[in-house]
This record gives C-alpha cells, sequence and structure tokens, in this order.
C-alpha cells in the first residue's frame, strides 16, 4: 500500500486530486455548494473589511481556490480572502494610499504578489519551521488584538455612522459618544444578522447562517424602503471579470512594501500550517506543510495578478469541507465555479445587500477568533505566559497594527529565547543503593559522596548562559566542603554548543584543572554537541576518555582519582 502513494509526491499540479475516484464525486459537490453557500457573504465581508469592493473578495476567493488545487496538498484546505491578514494589510496600505481607489488597488496587487513570492520561497527552501515561530499565547493575543480591530472597524457600519479616523481606541471612544445618533434601522439589521449567523453556527456549522442573514437582510431592506431611511447598501457590483495584468507602481514602494509582505507571510505561513495539520489529508502521514505553502502562496500570485490582495487558508472553512462529505480539492473548484457564475449572471443580485448585514458577518468572524477558553486556561496555567497574552494583544490595538503584529512576533521569539536559556545549574545526586543519578529534591534519598560533584544544564548552552554556567559551576566547587576532587557535567540536556559556550567550557576545564579537580562528561547525547567538540577542540583540554556514557561509568572510572 505506501507504494499507492508514492507516484503521486511528484506531481507538478493538483497534486490534492491525485486519488480522485468517481465516487467522490457527489461529496465533494455537496461540500463545494455548503463552502460556497458560507464563503460567498464571507468574501464579501472580508473584501469591505480591507477597504475593497465586493467582488474583489469573490476575485481572492476564486484566485486562492484554483492556486491551492493547483499546486497544494491539503485535500480539504480552502484558500481565500482571510479577516485575520486583511486588518494588517490594509492598515499597512492605508499609509500609502486611500482605501478604494485605484492607487491602493495596485498596491494590495502588488502586496499579493510580493507575499505570494516569499511562500513559493518558503517552499522552495523547506522553511515550514517559520509556521513555530508564534508561540500559542502570542497567537491566541494575536488573534484576540485582530478580533478588536475588526469589531471596532466594523462598529461604525452596523450603528449607521460614519467612520472616524485614527487609532483603534481613539475611534471606539468617537463611536461611544455618538451611540445616541445611531440609526436604528442599521443597528437591528446589523445585530439580527449576527444573532442569526451565531445561531445557525450554534446548530450546525454547515448552515450557511450569513448568507441566509444576508438574503433576509435584503429582502426587508427592499420590501422596507429602508434606503430612504439611511441604510447603505453596497450598491452595484461589476459583473466584469478582470484580466490578469501587473501593478503599475514605481520600484520604491515594492521596496516599502517589503517588510509588510514579510509579516503578512508569517502569519499566512502559520496559519496554513495549522490548518494543514489540523485537517489531514491521510491520518497516517504527516502534513506536507511546505507544499502547502506552495499552494497558498499560488493563490496569492494569481489574486495579485487578477487585481485582488493576498490570500490565507481558513480553518472554518477548511473545517466545512471536511465535514460535508469533501474528499479533494474538488469541493474547492465548484465553490469557485459558483462564485464565478454569480459574478458573471447574477451580480445584480447583490447591489442591495446592506453594509450593516456584512457588519454583522464580520462582527461574528471577530468574535470566533477570540480563544476565550484557551485565554482562561493559560491565565490558571501560567500566569507569565497569560501576560504575553496581554501584551501581543494589547500592542496590536494600541499601535498601527502592523507595528503591533512585528511587535508580537518580536515577543514570541523573546519568549522562546528566554525559555530555551532559562534553565540553570541542577546538582545531581546518587540514589541510595542504586547506581542512578538524579537531580537532587527534597524526594530523592541520596547517598553521601562528598568528594565527587555532578552538575547539568537541561538547556542549550550559548552566548546568552555561557557565563552564568561558568560561574555558577566554579561556584558549586568551591562551595562544597570538602573540596571534590572529581567533577562530573552531566550533558544530557545540552543539546547545542556555540563558540562563546565552547571558550566557557575550555575555560572551566582549564581553571578545574589548576585546582586540582579531575573533569568529565556524561551523556553528551547530542550530535551537535559532540560536533562541537571536535570543531572548537575541547579534547584539546578534556581527554576523549573523560567521556562517558553515564554519570556512573564516569565515577565508576575516575572516582577512585578523587
Amino acid at each position: 500500500m505506501a507504494n499507492d502513494h508514492a507516484p503521486h509526491a511528484g506531481w507538478p499540479i493538483f497534486r490534492s486530486l491525485a486519488n480522485f475516484q468517481p465516487g467522490n464525486l457527489p461529496g465533494d459537490l455537496i461540500a463545494g455548494l455548503t463552502l460556497a453557500a458560507i464563503a460567498i457573504p464571507e468574501q464579501m465581508a472580508t473584501a469591505r473589511l480591507g477597504g475593497f469592493s465586493p467582488q474583489i473578495g469573490f476575485f481572492a476567493f476564486m484566485a486562492g481556490s484554483l492556486g491551492f488545487a493547483m499546486f497544494g496538498a491539503n485535500r480539504f484546505l480552502s484558500c481565500g480572502a482571510d479577516s485575520t491578514i486583511t486588518p494588517i494589510f490594509a492598515g499597512g496600505l492605508a499609509l500609502m494610499a486611500t482605501a478604494g481607489t485605484p492607487d491602493y488597488q495596485s498596491l494590495a496587487m502588488a502586496l499579493a504578489l510580493l507575499v505570494g513570492a516569499i511562500m513559493v520561497a518558503g517552499s522552495l527552501f523547506k522553511l515550514g519551521w517559520i509556521a513555530n515561530l508564534l508561540s500559542t499565547p502570542v497567537t491566541v493575543g494575536f488573534l484576540a488584538g485582530i478580533s478588536v480591530h475588526i469589531l471596532v472597524s466594523q462598529l461604525s457600519g452596523v450603528l449607521g455612522l460614519a467612520s472616524p479616523d485614527g487609532p483603534t481606541l481613539y475611534k471606539l471612544g468617537v463611536l461611544a459618544s455618538e451611540f445616541d445618533k445611531a440609526n436604528p434601522y442599521t443597528l437591528v439589521i446589523g445585530l439580527g444578522v449576527l444573532a442569526l449567523v451565531a445561531g445557525c453556527e450554534k446548530i450546525s456549522a454547515r448552515i450557511p447562517g450569513a448568507l441566509i442573514g444576508l438574503v433576509a437582510a435584503t429582502i426587508a431592506v427592499i420590501a422596507g424602503h429602508l434606503e430612504a431611511k439611511g441604510v447603505k447598501v453596497v450598491g452595484t457590483v461589476p459583473g466584469t471579470l478582470p484580466t490578469p495584468s501587473l501593478p503599475d507602481i514605481a520600484p520604491e514602494r515594492w521596496v516599502k512594501l517589503s517588510s509588510l509582505a514579510i509579516l503578512i507571510a508569517v502569519v499566512v505561513m502559520v496559519q496554513t500550517a495549522a490548518t494543514t495539520r489540523s485537517f489531514l489529508s491521510d491520518p497516517d502521514k504527516p502534513a506536507d506543510v511546505d507544499r502547502d505553502f506552495l499552494g497558498a502562496g499560488a493563490g496569492s500570485l494569481i489574486a495579485g495578478l487578477f487585481g485582488a490582495f493576498p490570500v490565507n487558508a481558513s480553518p472554518p472553512r477548511t473545517g466545512i469541507v471536511s465535514e460535508t462529505g469533501g474528499r479533494t480539492q474538488v469541493a474547492g473548484l465548484f465553490a469557485a465555479a459558483i462564485v464565478l457564475a454569480l459574478l458573471a449572471f447574477g451580480a445584480t443580485l447583490l447591489q442591495h445587500v446592506p453594509d450593516a448585514a456584512l457588519g454583522g458577518v464580520l462582527l461574528f468572524v471577530a468574535l470566533r477568533i477570540i480563544r476565550a477558553r484557551q485565554i482562561a486556561m493559560i491565565f490558571r496555567q501560567s500566569f507569565y505566559e497569560f501576560l504575553l497574552v496581554v501584551a501581543t494583544a494589547a500592542a496590536i490595538i494600541v499601535l498601527p497594527i502592523e507595528q503591533g503584529v512585528a511587535v508580537g512576533i518580536a515577543l514570541s521569539l523573546l519568549h522562546g529565547i528566554w525559555t530555551t536559556t532559562r534553565g540553570r545549574l541542577v546538582q545531581f545526586v546518587q540514589v541510595r543503593g542504586t547506581t542512578i543519578w538524579w537531580p537532587a529534591g527534597r524526594n530523592v534519598a541520596a547517598e553521601p559522596r562528598p568528594d565527587i560533584a555532578v552538575v547539568g544544564l537541561q538547556a542549550p548552552l550559548s552566548f546568552l548562559n555561557a557565563a552564568s554556567f561558568h560561574s555558577d559551576v566554579l561556584k558549586v566547587v568551591s562551595a562544597s566542603t570538602p573540596k571534590p576532587k572529581l567533577l562530573v557535567i552531566e550533558a544530557s540536556g545540552v543539546v547545542e554548543i556555540d563558540f562563546t559556550a565552547a571558550q566557557a567550557l575550555h575555560d572551566l576545564f582549564r581553571e578545574c584543572r589548576d585546582n586540582g579537580v579531575t573533569v568529565a562528561i556524561a551523556r553528551l547525547e547530542s550530535t551537535r554537541a559532540q560536533d562541537a567538540f571536535e570543531r572548537f577542540g575541547l579534547y584539546e583540554i578534556l581527554p576523549r576518555d573523560h567521556v562517558f556514557h553515564s554519570v556512573y561509568e564516569a565515577v565508576h572510572a575516575l572516582g577512585g582519582q578523587a
């Protein structure tokens, strides 16, 4: 059976269709129809969130679906306009052009091409590990901050008020002060759609609550002549299909977009990896994250060529495909075909859709991405990581959003560095009546060995902790009474040794030797650490026969010298 899949691994395109069987078609068509019903209102709303007309969201969905089906590996993943990245790039683009203008759309196209190129490069150079750059607390805080941005940005539409300019908290204050001027019709439409979508989601995620809500709201607008009562609608949606073209912007503006493109690409990588790992094509095989980067990148490249913005994997839509019987990317392609048909032949049906209804859809999306249970769990189990959640969310809310995302990534990296290198020196004792050496503790019955000191570091040894390791070991040796004659470094936790750390070890070995203390290394298991001993010449000062497979072997061999 293993050979059944081997030939498909090298398929250059449509790899996700490699195992398609005619019997899969009914399930794929049902899943595609359901996906289209879910995606149509979401893509319209997400486009409006980014400052684009609704049909641009359709272009993004079709581009993402086609690009991923052609070059991705996952059989279920749905790719298109996404509310997670849209506020980020909309905030960045707004600093360079006015939303809704041709210049703004050209910049979005260029950004999509840059994000696509970065994603393709990430696939070719096997950069799937980048998806691990955001820790769970930082990701949770990131989503909470994005959620607040979406909520605040949509409140004006739901309330029927003009959208104020300025930072997020300032906008919230202005809207709160003008709440008494809200249009009751738009408020009822927005909150009604929110309640309907939430209720349908509660019953079953397969129910297209957003589509039902948009249809109901549109009928209400037409029947009640609500446009005359101040309810704003989408208006004319052009039914013309785009032709491929390159954005006409100056070279220096491409350079200016590059930092924003990197931020967006990192977020897309994280979300794509999380989605494909959650919905495996084959439960017995790991996700091909690098190949799925290629699919998502292809989606953004096609989107950029056809007048849209960067696309991203969608966990909720992917879940819909999986849960409604989809077996291959035929489901996504069929959904894209339905959207294309709507755009080509039914665009006039969309002109009376109220903006408040789209706002209600986005309010639901914003509330859905807040992981309240996970925040509560982090608070209970690790308060300092809860502070990371708060700091990340605050940075994204208070700072310009693209700067807030950069701060979030930086916090995640600093968190990773801190947790990796915060390991302090651990002293080991021999468990009474055994040959086992174990970290000292109140519940460990120790065999007295005053002439032997055994220490270890349960972290990589690098420039970040080399100096403290060196000084802490010397303190253990000098504080022991009597002074130990044998020092064993238990190195099972030392998976890496850099140049600075090697110099610290060299000095430590020399100082111990000069003080009459024999040094041994036990359980140097990491191949990288073993290579470092060779590369940095540590065997020139520590004899090779002083490196042992266990602490007991070291004590048995050299303890007689102690």
